[in-house]
């Protein structure tokens, strides 16, 4: 069986993480092992305000942290929501795939696994982001102490949530023809507590099947929630679409249903790949074993059709 050139893609805040990766799949590493260990890598990054520590939190200052990961080839699945207080949800996402018959746990239950398997914990708001916080809610009138006191936070949260989402994701094809995908966020800042976008959810904002290819999203996650766009677009690389028409179908339906930021990554089983967006200067990375760094490129664009 010919082996396949290992190929890693991701958003474009996943580039320093990418030589980790492909370490792992040019000495033989699974695809699985390459996108976890990329995750892990941004999770740990303060600098990056919309992954893990350093993430943007809720309207009442808690970093709420969202992550899937997906094995292509037995579609074993496992997922995390609104998990406070531990630095890398990708990891217990993958405990929940491994180490429990389920697939998606979420919140108390989610942080309790954590504990239970030893996760290492972490004080997720920084100072940094707790200053943009602080001065996020003196623009609307408030105050750390004032928002707690609120009994209701949606009038608030109408005010503080603007176009700030950001996520990354990783999509891995390793040297047996294996493919893996691993998608890790704080969502949307200063949203409603407990609010998940489409990051956790297979099949939205993360989904892969070996046989066909991977997709992954960034941006407006409830427009990923409502097209299932990640199964869409592996399903259109079954059918034998190419890459690039796949990601541009994919904003094409976001599109459709409102203006909203919204990206999208694809890698097909071949080693093929492309990405799409519909706001400009968008870009994501992907590395082979044959390069020693990442390549940076612009996403295709793709605009709202006039009506």
């Amino acid at each position: 069986m010919a082996r396949s050139v290992p190929v890693i893609v991701a958003s474009g805040n996943g580039a320093s993480a990418l030589p980790s990766g492909l370490r792992i799949l040019v000495r033989g590493g699974s695809a699985l092992d390459a996108v976890e260990a990329c995750a892990k890598i941004i999770e740990a990054d303060p600098t990056d305000t919309s992954v893990g520590r350093g993430g943007k939190p809720n309207v009442l200052g808690e970093v709420e942290l969202d992550a899937s990961i997906v094995d292509g080839t037995t579609h074993r699945t496992g997922a995390v929501a609104a998990l406070r207080g531990y630095l890398y949800p990708i990891s217990v996402a993958r405990a929940v795939m491994e180490r429990t018959p389920h697939v998606f746990i979420v919140g108390e239950g989610a942080a309790r696994l954590a504990r239970e398997i030893g996760a290492e914990r972490t004080q997720n708001l920084t100072p940094s982001t707790r200053k943009l916080w602080v001065e996020r809610l003196r623009s609307v009138g408030e105050t750390p102490a004032s928002i707690r006191r609120r009994a209701k936070l949606l009038p608030v949260v109408r005010k503080t949530v603007r176009e700030e989402r950001g996520t990354v994701n990783f999509l891995a094809l390793d040297a047996r023809g294996d493919i893996a995908s691993a998608v890790t966020t704080s969502g949307w800042a200063y949203k409603y507590p407990g609010r998940v976008g489409d990051s956790p959810i297979v099949g939205a904002g993360n989904y892969c099947d070996t046989r066909y290819g991977a997709a992954a999203c960034t941006g407006y996650g409830e427009l990923a929630i409502r097209n299932v766009t990640a199964k869409t677009a592996v399903d259109r690389l079954a059918t034998g679409m190419p890459p690039d028409m796949v990601a541009r179908a994919a904003i094409a339906d976001a599109n459709a249903l409102e203006d909203a930021a919204f990206n999208i990554v694809v890698l097909s089983a071949k080693g093929a790949h492309a990405a799409a967006t519909n706001r400009k200067g968008r870009r994501y990375v992907w590395m082979t074993g044959a390069m020693r760094e990442p390549t940076i490129a612009p996403r295709i664009l793709v605009g709202r059709a006039r009506r």
